[in-house]
């Protein structure tokens, strides 16, 4: 004798009980697994957050310090600024004529006194000096004291300030002189002026007057081009401030 059991009351297999749900949630409460998956996932979201607010804090302090810096660089070149700007927009002044100066020189700032005179220099510096013709010829470089200052003598590479006047040794005609510009001039002694420059003026002590006497190899030679003046030349140059 069979007994049918009605369909809906068949088994078809294991069936695994629903799981219980959270009060008032309507889904089933997670296993111990998920629970764990879930605490482990929240650690590092936390890890995460707090090494980007690190990072963010030491970005934070690098911007800060850079911005100091700036400060600090922007204050110093602003207070330094107008002297340099001064002597820059100068520099269009140098003497037109081309005597000693040449490319590469400065002339002392428009700013200042003229003449710019050491303290404690003699006040013969204060005056222009009249340079006269000289007598004979110049076979080498002459080098006469007619002022002794006290300062530090100069030294090849220095950047020296000058006052000075040049002329022709044969006639005594002037050709050049800063004192006709109200401006001292500025260059690095063993650079772009002439030789007899460069070689005259090294150990003169700030302060000092000197007279030069320059063979025209040690100037622009017997037969100059560009209105440069011929032969044998007569400075006289006032040594004002080294640096």
């Amino acid at each position: 004798m069979s007994y049918l059991v009605p369909v809906s009351e068949r088994v078809t297999g294991p069936q695994r009980p629903a799981a219980p749900s959270r009060p008032g949630s309507g889904t089933a409460l997670l296993t111990k697994a998920e629970k764990r998956a879930a605490a482990k996932a929240a650690k590092e979201r936390a890890v995460a957050a707090a090494k980007r607010r690190r990072v963010m804090a030491i970005v934070g302090a690098a911007v800060a310090v850079v911005a100091v810096i700036g400060l600090v660089v922007w204050l110093s070149v602003r207070s330094d600024g107008p002297a340099t700007d001064s002597t820059a927009s100068s520099a269009t002044g140098a003497t037109a004529t081309g005597a000693a100066p040449t490319a590469g020189a400065t002339v002392a700032p428009t700013t200042a006194a003229f003449p710019p005179v050491p303290a404690g220099a003699d006040p013969a510096l204060s005056t222009k000096p009249v340079v006269k013709a000289g007598t004979g010829t110049v076979s080498k470089l002459a080098v006469t004291t007619l002022v002794e200052g006290k300062g530090a003598a100069t030294q090849t590479g220095q950047q020296i300030t000058v006052n000075y006047v040049g002329v022709t040794y044969a006639d005594g005609k002037e050709f050049d002189a800063s004192w006709n510009h109200s401006q001292a001039f500025t260059f690095a002694l063993g650079g772009n002026v002439i030789p007899g420059w460069n070689q005259g003026l090294v150990g003169v002590k700030v302060g000092s007057r000197v007279q030069l006497d320059i063979p025209a190899a040690l100037a622009y030679g017997d037969n100059p081009g560009g209105g440069q003046p011929a032969g044998a030349l007569r400075f006289v140059v006032d040594v004002l401030a080294v640096s």
